[in-house]
């Protein structure tokens, strides 16, 4: 017996719906940022990832997590963005298999130069283009995803936007 699921005929055109938008905006934040800051939408989420951490700085493991990536992916990830000097690389005092990605004050100049540009293309693409209402239900349709595949990852949304 079939105990699966299937999406209905509704279900399955908001999902390919969804699927393509989601896809489409990250070409299209990835386009902006190599075009305007030389960097890929990667780079950019990793500093600013690494901006917001107690003194610019995570654990590697962590920041994997925090992204969403492999620890070999993040880690030619840093590499590049060590040669271009905007995050160092420490050891872990307490652990030495252990190492931090540290966010540099190169690697923060450059962000604070890419992020008006990367802002007015998200304020552009999603939400110039959704009423107050939509907004607010976006932020708890992405909480209810989060939560169901990796509450780890949830923020806190709800504040009301004006």
């Amino acid at each position: 017996m079939d105990d699966t699921r299937w999406l209905s005929a509704a279900e399955l055109e908001v999902w390919r719906t969804f699927v393509t938008m989601f896809g489409a905006l990250g070409e299209h934040m990835d386009r902006q940022l190599q075009r305007d800051s030389s960097m890929p939408y990667t780079y950019y989420e990793i500093l600013v990832v690494l901006s917001h951490a107690p003194g610019r700085a995570l654990r590697m493991s962590e920041l994997a997590g925090l992204r969403g990536s492999s620890r070999s992916r993040l880690s030619h990830a840093v590499a590049r963005l060590e040669a271009h000097g905007w995050v160092e690389r420490q050891e872990c005092p307490t652990d030495k298999r252990g190492s931090f990605a540290v966010l540099t004050d190169a690697g923060f100049a450059v962000l604070e130069a890419a992020a008006p540009g990367h802002v007015t293309t998200v304020r552009e693409a999603v939400f110039d283009r959704l009423t107050p209402e939509q907004v607010q239900a976006l932020g708890a349709i992405s909480v209810a995803i989060l939560e169901a595949i990796d509450p780890e990852k949830t923020l806190p949304v709800g504040r009301e936007l004006g």
